[in-house]
């Protein structure tokens, strides 16, 4: 009847194929809109922030020689007359006609208009208008001249002009010339600002006069109306430095354009140009994406048949003859670590429940025990661990406070020349220690196992046990990957002790940043680092019951009495790892005396011999 039943239902296999399949069509479907979206902003971004880039070199070009034209006439002037007292407007106005500006005021050091071409300006005092006073810095000598944009004169909008002041004895002489004057001094600069410059490969910048007539074009179009263009500007409805489209000469293009010194600045770029980024970087990412999905789906699917599938099978084989009451049965699933630790657990757990119905009076005693057990059955306890490898040697050893502790210590191959180690201390002590730490274990070795580099092992692991964590225990972890073949380590530490490095006798700490405690918050980030061993190196990781053991007179060993032990340590392979592990142990006994152990004591040693010939 079972067996039916489980024939009606999905398999996982088949369950997950449907859901991995959709997954990543999905993925690529997504990944691919949100390319081709991201990518046409940032080539649109992109465009527009190099058309305003090249009108604001333009626009400071023609704001210069503007600027530098109208100081040049108007210190001429200044020049000529001397002084602010004793000049008649009659006066002014021959210098007017002789200069060819549009107007000329004195002004006394009052700020009153003593003198001017425009009769109507005569004893207006500058401090009245918003535009004139700009021009009272220069009676504060803050400044000896001074020049205002292109801009609306005050009494009448329809007028643009362009005012500069000098300071002379007295006051200031205030000079004003409009668009056409200005024009013809400097349009031989604009035509050579914007003529030879490229936006993009086949964009411009264009110059036109008030009255729309192209100034500069390197298409050729100077002295036509800009209108041959295709570009159609509406200062009304079309603000400056906004982004357009226009067909320009027949292409299809962007432009943006400002208004200023009389010249309407336009920069424009092809839209194929703009678009061709983006066109390139999305079938850049879509092909690569492609055979990514593909091989992922294909690697996954064969892998969890493979691995997970046919494993959990052989394993939920057992599990039903146990629970149809067979406490015999032996789960024997071996294939990998992963099933090996689950068989393990498994058995364990048969045989303490078995322990437990033959002897319900010790049932406290027993679970000690038992805990114990199955806390050192879980460390790797057989020294050497590799005794086929010449390029690194191990040892790690532990003692508790407690019948169990929360330290604990792993290292295992994951490939051929990566080996993995950690070291682990859980907050907390005695069983729930120990059941964290066993969870703990677990969860970063799979992740290892499966391929995680080390970040995203102590990712994925946090990520887990912060779930249902009412306990609120957390675990101080280091863990490294070691590369057999070049000595180089890639390590995360999650608020553990700084490991020490030995080399040539000397001990010193290693390097390093610590990241947040696994299970200490949700989403916490961990950043990978590295460490490079030398042959001969010798690397040593503990938990804080060695640093943080205390004599009866509450003092503690510390980092410091810990170098000084390792210093000039001395041997080779696995004798060096037991020697360090032996001095340590013997200090910390000498140094705490007939205090209490009050935490766990771990110690794990790894030497490098390096890859050899």
């Amino acid at each position: 009847m079972k067996q039916a039943a489980r024939g009606r239902k999905k398999t996982i296999s088949g369950t997950f194929l449907h859901w991995l399949l959709a997954i990543v069509a999905a993925g690529f479907l997504l990944s691919l809109l949100f390319s081709w979206t991201l990518q046409t902003r940032l080539s649109q971004r992109s465009a527009a922030n190099l058309l305003r880039l090249n009108i604001a070199d333009v626009r400071q070009d023609v704001t210069d020689a503007s600027d530098e034209n109208l100081l040049k006439l108007t210190r001429e002037i200044a020049a000529e007359l001397g002084t602010s007292e004793g000049v008649n407007s009659y006066g002014l106005m021959r210098i007017l006609e002789r200069y060819d500006v549009s107007e000329i005021n004195l002004v006394n050091e009052r700020g009153i208009i003593t003198a001017t071409t425009y009769a109507a300006f005569l004893g207006y005092d500058m401090r009245k208008g918003e535009q004139s006073a700009e021009f009272l810095v220069l009676l504060d000598g803050e400044t000896e001249a001074y020049v205002q944009g292109y801009q609306p004169i005050s009494y009448d909008h329809r007028i643009y002009r362009k005012y500069a002041g000098v300071r002379l004895p007295g006051g200031f002489i205030q000079v004003a010339y409009d668009a056409a004057r200005f024009q013809r001094d400097i349009d031989e600069r604009v035509v050579g600002a914007a003529r030879n410059r490229h936006v993009g490969e086949g964009g411009c910048v264009i110059i036109a006069d008030e009255d729309r007539t192209i100034v500069s074009d390197r298409f050729s179009g100077e002295g036509q109306n800009l209108d041959v263009t295709g570009i159609r500007i509406d200062r009304e409805t079309m603000p400056e430095d906004g982004v357009y489209r226009a067909e320009v000469y027949g292409e299809p293009s962007l432009f943006s354009y400002v208004f200023t010194e009389g010249y309407y600045i336009i920069a424009v770029m092809p839209q194929n140009e703009i678009v061709l980024q983006r066109d390139t970087s999305v079938i850049l990412t879509g092909t690569l994406e492609v055979l990514v999905f593909l091989a992922l789906f294909l690697m996954i699917l064969v892998l969890v048949r493979k691995l997970v599938v046919n494993n959990i099978n052989r394993v939920n084989t057992s599990l039903s003859k146990i629970t149809d009451g067979d406490l015999e049965e032996v789960v024997d699933v071996r294939s990998h670590t992963e099933f090996a630790e689950l068989s393990d657990d498994i058995n364990s757990t048969v045989d303490t429940l078995k322990s437990y119905i033959a002897d319900a009076e010790a049932r406290i005693d027993q679970e000690l025990a038992i805990a114990q057990s199955i806390q050192q059955s879980a460390l790797p306890s057989v020294f050497p661990p590799f005794p086929d490898r010449a390029d690194f040697s191990l040892y790690a050893a532990m003692d508790t406070a407690k019948e169990v502790g929360g330290d604990f210590y792993d290292f295992y191959l994951l490939d051929d020349g990566t080996l993995a180690f950690l070291i682990a201390d859980v907050s907390g002590k005695g069983i729930p220690a120990a059941m964290f730490m066993m969870t703990g274990k677990t969860l970063l070795r799979d992740y290892a196992e499966r391929g995680d580099k080390p970040a995203a092992v102590f990712r994925n692991a946090n990520a887990k046990l912060c779930e249902e964590n009412d306990a609120e225990m957390f675990i101080t972890a280091w863990m490294g990957f070691l590369d057999t073949k070049t000595g180089l380590i890639r390590f995360v530490n999650a608020g553990h002790n700084p490991p020490v490095l030995i080399r040539d006798g000397e001990a010193q700490f290693i390097r390093q940043k610590a990241n947040l405690v696994l299970a200490g918050m949700e989403g916490a980030p961990y950043r990978e680092q590295e460490a490079q061993l030398l042959p001969g190196d010798t690397l040593f990781l503990y938990t804080d019951g060695v640093t943080e053991a205390t004599d009866a007179g509450g003092r503690m060993f510390g980092g410091d009495r810990l170098l000084r032990t390792l210093s000039g340590l001395r041997g080779e392979g696995e004798a060096a790892c037991r020697d360090a592990c032996a001095r340590v142990k013997a200090d910390l006994d000498l140094f705490v005396g007939d205090a209490p152990q009050f935490d766990d004591i771990t110690m794990l040693c790894l030497r490098y011999d390096g890859a050899g010939e």
